[in-house]
């Protein structure tokens, strides 16, 4: 590996937490707002999946076919 390599390498975890602080620093109110509703709207996603896959194996494993 040449040092522009490792360079590059080295530089990511610096942007990373460069734009995680300015996220953190800079967030309004509507911006949190935003990005609390997606994850609240993920969350209710992934649960309904959960509960409908949980509904479908509840037969299988009832007539003893799993």
């Amino acid at each position: 590996m040449s040092s522009n390599q490792m360079q590059e390498i080295m530089e990511m975890p610096r942007e990373f937490v460069k734009d995680g602080t300015q996220f953190i620093n800079r967030c309004t109110y509507r911006e949190f707002l935003k990005i609390s509703q997606a994850v609240g709207v993920g969350f209710l996603v992934m649960g309904v999946i959960g509960y409908v896959v949980k509904l479908s194996t509840l037969p299988a494993a009832s007539c003893g076919c799993g």
